[in-house]
């Protein structure tokens, strides 16, 4: 079993890797996909290793419904993250959509990361994960231990035999094991380094500075619908989707004070959650606005005038037509 760690000592920078009088490494850019069930630590990892806000976060698990790329540039190399929905048993139209997005991201990249936690045990919901990555020949399949800083080490010990001996059992090859904690930011450039040979050589294929290819719209609603997941309980989390019908400048400002105009519905399934969402006196849904118009004036770099509004849309998880509106 190959697990890497970071030497104690100093650390290169990167791209110094060069041998003297070595030629110089041709660069390379690829696709890097994580997967694992729900809340594995998939989209932390995916900003910690971009280094800001790409994908959003929340202790809910199948949070992220939308492949999110992240962008890593490097000197010698551009390594692109695609943040993947967690590949669950699905109960609604929904679920089965989200997992055919998985299956064709896995299709489509250079090599894949499998995102276990460390403070859990491998269950039934990671079995089912690492069986469909057996059958995945193309891609070297890395194997990520996240959320390491809540563990000691004898449990992190047993938890990187225990997926050592999956692999086993499933015919995987791990190409890697890597443990890291992306809040704690331990082993998170190591993870790259180890990634990005692993790449095709290749010029870049994003313009230096880019971040992210989500739209600003989506990355706009995303924001809006991790500030409204906080704190909701039960099946609520999956009933929330968020659209932005319109952002626009506000006319008639001065060009050293622009205003950004957001209008966004917030759609939950049923009239009796649209309470639960408003919150008494419209406090929690005020609540979202501020929460979420910080974090949206930090993305866009100007400030934001959010305008946001509950609406029903029933059942649209399970509703072809109501799924296609909201941009599923």
């Amino acid at each position: 079993m190959s697990v890497r760690t970071q030497p104690s000592g100093p650390s290169e920078p990167s791209g110094s890797k060069e041998s003297p009088g070595s030629s110089e490494a041709a660069h390379r850019a690829g696709f890097a996909c994580f997967v694992g069930r729900p809340n594995a630590g998939k989209s932390t990892l995916t900003n910690a290793l971009v280094g800001q806000k790409v994908a959003i976060t929340s202790n809910r698990p199948q949070t992220t419904r939308h492949t999110v790329r992240g962008i890593v540039h490097r000197p010698d190399a551009q390594l692109i993250l695609v943040d993947t929905p967690g590949l669950h048993k699905p109960r609604t139209l929904l679920g089965e959509r989200l997992n055919d997005v998985v299956r064709t991201t896995w299709a489509e990249v250079d090599v894949i990361g499998f995102c276990l936690p460390a403070d859990q045990k491998i269950g039934p919901g990671d079995r089912f994960i690492a069986k469909e990555l057996a059958g995945i020949k193309k891609a070297p399949k890395v194997a990520i231990v996240t959320k390491t800083d809540l563990v000691d080490s004898k449990a992190l010990a047993e938890q990187l035999i225990a997926i050592d001996q999956l692999g086993k059992e499933l015919g995987i090859t791990w190409a890697e094991i890597v443990p890291v904690s992306a809040t704690a930011n331990t082993q998170v450039e190591l993870l790259a380094d180890l990634l990005i040979p692993m790449l095709p050589e290749s010029p870049p294929l994003y313009p230096e500075g880019d971040l992210t290819d989500e739209p600003e719209q989506v990355m706009v609603a995303e924001l809006i619908r991790e500030a409204a997941l906080e704190g909701v309980r039960d099946e609520l989390p999956h009933s929330i989707a968020v659209v932005v019908e319109e952002m626009l400048p506000r006319e008639d400002r001065p060009a050293d004070k622009p205003l950004l105009d957001i209008h966004a519905n917030v759609y939950i399934e049923r009239s009796s959650q649209k309470g639960i969402i408003i919150g008494p006196k419209g406090k929690r849904l005020k609540d979202v606005g501020i929460k979420s118009r910080k974090q949206i004036e930090a993305l866009l770099g100007t400030p934001v005038f959010l305008d946001l509004h509950v609406k029903v849309a029933k059942d649209w998880q399970r509703d072809p037509k109501q799924l296609r509106r909201l941009g599923f």
